[in-house]
């Protein structure tokens, strides 16, 4: 398998019948038109990449690919875009608009020392939230604490490293997206 990621606007409506559920487009009817478009976007793209598969969910609540040797994947919505990782581990994607108020809720998610990261780079508060969001989702349960259990231990140019309640170092790729969003992911 090749560790990919696939970012994309959702698909055209075309897209979303051919490759979508009759049971996913009756749960998608219960949305607003835009998260309709992403709920079923990521689902197509899922089939798109990986064929006819069966999608169900997680304890954690996280999707999956239901068939046996299939990929792992990672999903994300958001910023009107649709965001899928493949990958023969768990893997993880988060992506945001660069222009919801981040920094007005930084103090619930970045200890001070995390948010000395990101120095003087207003969009850090983003890709951190981001970055909190992908190790979440890698964590693979509920109820972890953003400022306790997740934490950040560095920064760079294109990358965070974080840690999932006190493990191993692991290192998340981010990238910005034509100057209003961020995606961050571990494929």
């Amino acid at each position: 398998m090749n560790r990919h990621l696939v970012i994309a606007a959702p698909p055209a409506e075309e897209e979303l019948l051919l490759r979508t559920t009759p049971e996913e487009r009756r749960a998608a009817a219960l949305f607003a038109p835009r998260r309709r478009a992403e709920y079923l976007g990521w689902r197509a793209l899922v089939r798109r990449e990986a064929g006819d598969v069966r999608i169900v969910y997680d304890a954690a609540g996280a999707p999956r690919i239901a068939d046996d040797g299939a990929p792992c994947i990672g999903v994300s919505h958001g910023a009107g875009r649709v965001a899928v990782a493949f990958s023969d581990r768990p893997c993880a994607v988060d992506v945001e608009s660069l222009l919801r108020p981040f920094d007005r809720l930084v103090s619930r998610y970045l200890t001070a020392e995390e948010r000395r990261l990101g120095g003087a780079d207003a969009r850090f508060p983003a890709a951190a939230w981001c970055a909190k969001e992908t190790l979440y989702k890698l964590a693979g349960r509920r109820e972890l604490d953003l400022l306790r259990d997740l934490r950040l231990t560095a920064a760079g140019e294109g990358w965070i490293e974080g840690r999932i309640c006190g493990g191993a170092p692991l290192r998340l790729d981010v990238r910005m997206l034509d100057g209003d969003a961020v995606v961050v992911w571990r494929l």
